[in-house]
């Protein structure tokens, strides 16, 4: 009798697996693309847009390839989704320049920060079974290390949700992780910042609450905490909580990366195009930026959230919790997602930048539209921008396409004055921009700040164009318009920067 109810066993077990298997199979297999879809495709693959053009003029798409060479990014892979299906995936170029292994929709990348926003699933995932709470003082919940009290904790402490949300007044903005074979630190040597570690220590630094301020750091912080709530390691308690349920089959946590998963993976690659040695970092910082994926299985991510905020599931969290999740928190942070800003479409998105790698997952809320993109070179954020402006474009979407300015004659009388140098006071002399006239067209360089957290420069003079008598733009960034004041004798002595509805002043000197 016991043998029979073995084989019983033994025979449901394989039929689950075989099942699973095919279910994983079904997913990851996308239907061949449409006539339409395939036009689309090759729309956006031909229309790489610039971040400014000029009203009435031309604009000259530019190919992906192309682009490509020009950033020295060996591979692209993109998966865009629609109304809670995956509706095309393409991948570019190659994952090993050395072997010309070339990109498929399979290949794994380094996610970088995108770990971060499906971390925060599993920690919310856990709020939900009851094991966390988003607004207890973490010490409280943590075990085997604690966060230093200081000045800063004594009447606000850090929480759940303001770690999720930037907000906990946590350093450590990043992490750069380790060559391969170097040795790698615990957790709580990272938190601690002691060696092998090579980051500083994760301390509180700022009233938490108060201010918002990006912080991988405070990601190990949740790292630690499901870990010792989970009783798992944290590749594990990922897989069951979140990867596991959505069908992230091709994703993992665990670092380094097992071997077996190796030839799957695209190696990093630098500025130049320069391979890193042993193809890629090793990150044990793995909530804050270890995970392993490819643009469909986050683009199921995405579209898992989209679902649990409309309430047509729930495999991860409650409605609730998911609008929680894509509520603004502080500034323009929701739940370990970035948030639309005030009046804009609702959207959540996040960027990824590791050593070699970088990524991008872009969502509408409502719509239900969006869109994965991995690369594997350190210029990536370049091609990834310019990418998006042509899928927004294809696809109007209300967001991220090119800044469009009118462009006027330039009145040479209203270039008297302009030259000099312009210094944002408030940030210490380290922003200053400089206007210089050649040939009768005025030119900028330097570097300057809009808002409190963007900061931009000029690698080299950018030719300042009109689009009125005082104010004006360059073709390199769609980031900020210039304005230039006079006094009331007419000499000009500020240049306000402006961004959106920022604006900072730019005193001359």
């Amino acid at each position: 009798m016991r043998r029979i109810e073995w084989y019983q066993r033994t025979c449901l077990l394989v039929i689950a697996s075989v099942a699973m298997s095919l279910l994983y199979r079904a997913q990851a297999q996308q239907p061949a693309p449409s006539a339409d879809t395939q036009t689309q495709i090759s729309h956006i693959e031909n229309g790489l847009l610039p971040s400014v053009i000029i009203k009435g003029q031309p604009v000259a798409g530019m190919h992906v390839t192309d682009r490509m060479r020009y950033y020295h990014v060996p591979g692209v892979s993109i998966a865009y989704f629609d109304h809670g299906k995956i509706q095309w995936t393409k991948a570019y170029g190659v994952a090993d320049v050395q072997t010309g292994r070339l990109v498929t929709p399979e290949t794994l990348f380094q996610a970088g920060s995108i770990s971060k926003p499906i971390a925060a699933l599993g920690a919310l995932s856990l709020v939900r079974s009851g094991k966390l709470k988003l607004d207890e003082n973490v010490n409280n919940e943590l075990r085997s290390w604690h966060i230093p009290e200081n000045e800063f904790t004594t009447n606000q402490k850090v929480t759940l949700r303001r770690l999720l949300s930037h907000s906990a007044g946590v350093g450590v903005h990043g992490f750069s992780g380790y060559e391969v074979g170097q040795p790698l630190p615990t957790v709580i040597q990272i938190l601690d910042g002691l060696k092998p570690a090579a980051s500083p220590p994760v301390r509180v630094e700022t009233v938490p609450g108060l201010v918002y301020s990006y912080s991988g750091g405070g990601m190990m912080i949740v790292q630690l905490l499901m870990m010792e709530k989970s009783g798992k390691s944290f590749p594990a308690v990922m897989r069951s909580q979140v990867l596991g349920p959505i069908g992230m089959i091709q994703s993992t946590y665990e670092q380094p990366l097992p071997s077996n998963l190796v030839s799957s993976a695209a190696l990093g690659y630098g500025s130049h195009g320069s391979p890193l040695p042993g193809g890629f970092h090793v990150i044990p910082e793995m909530a804050a930026g270890g995970l392993w994926s490819t643009p469909s299985d986050l683009a199921r991510a995405a579209i898992e959230v989209q679902k649990e905020y409309a309430g047509t599931s729930d495999r991860i969290l409650t409605q609730a919790l998911a609008k929680d999740m894509l509520s603004r928190q502080k500034d323009n942070w929701g739940l370990g997602f970035e948030v639309e800003k005030p009046g804009a479409t609702p959207r959540f998105d996040h960027f990824g930048v590791n050593t070699g790698f970088v990524s991008v997952l872009e969502a509408y809320r409502d719509q239900g539209q969006g869109v994965v993109i991995m690369t594997n070179g350190q210029q990536g954020e370049k091609l990834i921008t310019e990418l998006l402006r042509s899928i927004a474009h294809e696809y109007a979407w209300p967001d991220l396409q090119p800044v469009e300015h009118t462009l006027i004659k330039l009145d040479p009388a209203s270039l008297e004055g302009l030259e000099g140098t312009y210094d944002q006071a408030d940030k210490d002399g380290q922003d200053k921009l400089t206007v210089t006239i050649r040939d009768g067209k005025p030119y900028i360089s330097g570097s300057y700040s809009v808002g409190s957290t963007y900061h931009f420069g000029f690698s080299e003079p950018c030719e300042l164009l009109p689009e009125t008598r005082d104010q004006y733009f360059t073709l390199q960034t769609s980031a900020a318009s210039f304005r230039f004041e006079r006094a009331s004798e007419g000499r000009v002595d500020r240049c306000i920067v402006i961004s959106g509805t920022n604006q900072r002043d730019a005193k001359k000197l």
